[in-house]
């Protein structure tokens, strides 16, 4: 992205390092104020209601994100732990100026997605973003699923944008709203690159359906798992350079396969 290259050059200093340390701080300790003090009002005054917003608690287009999720006290730690892998991985990967952006991005989609509808909502679109963006960098990242079962980011992810669909489909008008707005930072950096990659594999599947017909000799084949283009059309192939020879993989293996040296 040109425009963030910019940015980063001219505000880059401004970035808040170690964001989700300090949210998810700040959520630990009103989790623990709500813990000790039930009866207590003062989460009230943090929810991100538009209309007390209008009236001059301008405090609520932030203190928002800093409401805990509502979980027993054995289940939080998970999740703030679940939190603090995603906002770290991201900022590893970007950079701290790029979350900031994609984070108070999402921030901002949440309030306006409330102000369109009238109505205050949560931080759960907003860390939903969160996970569908590790979920994309990081595909075959694998979490145990209630401490024991293994399983990828990318199907996790696909759960997560099959609840976001039926969100749209089901919910009330302000649900809906909610559930667009609040991931457009999502689409604000991915947007690109699915649409590219959409556009790229229908041009490759035009391509090698012309080519190689079924039935026909076929021309790619990966040296690790042995596919073919005739056994998926959408399947894209690259030679390793650092293999000794003309070896030709997937996309899936070219990255994990151990490099071929010749014997001297």
């Amino acid at each position: 992205m040109n425009i963030l290259n910019k940015l980063e050059r001219r505000f880059g200093r401004f970035a808040i390092r170690d964001l989700m340390v300090y949210i998810i701080g700040i959520n630990a300790l009103i989790y623990m104020l709500r813990y000790g003090m039930p009866q207590s009002e003062a989460i009230g005054r943090l929810t991100l209601d538009p209309r007390l917003i209008m009236q001059g608690e301008l405090w609520r287009l932030i203190s928002w994100i800093f409401i805990p999720p509502s979980a027993s006290l054995f289940w939080i730690f998970f999740i703030f732990y679940f939190y603090y892998m995603v906002g770290t991985g991201l900022e590893h990967e970007w950079g701290s100026f790029r979350f900031n952006v994609f984070y108070f991005t999402g921030v901002m989609g949440t309030a306006l997605a409330a102000f369109i509808t009238g109505e205050g909502t949560t931080a759960l679109y907003l860390n939903l973003s969160l996970f569908l963006a590790f979920a994309y960098i990081y595909p075959d990242y694998e979490i145990l699923l209630f401490f024991i079962i293994p399983v990828k980011m990318k199907y996790l992810a696909w759960l997560n944008w099959a609840f976001i669909a039926f969100t749209v489909l089901t919910a009330p008008l302000p649900g809906k709203i909610a559930a667009v707005v609040s991931i457009s930072n999502y689409f604000l950096f991915f947007g690109g690159d699915i649409f590219s990659t959409i556009r790229r594999r229908g041009s490759s599947y035009n391509r090698r359906k012309a080519f190689a017909p079924a039935g026909k000799k076929t021309i790619h084949k990966c040296t690790t798992c042995g596919r073919t283009e005739a056994d998926d059309v959408t399947l894209e192939f690259r030679y390793c350079s650092s293999c000794e020879g003309d070896y030709e993989y997937c996309m899936e293996h070219l990255k994990t396969h151990e490099h071929i040296r010749k014997s001297s």
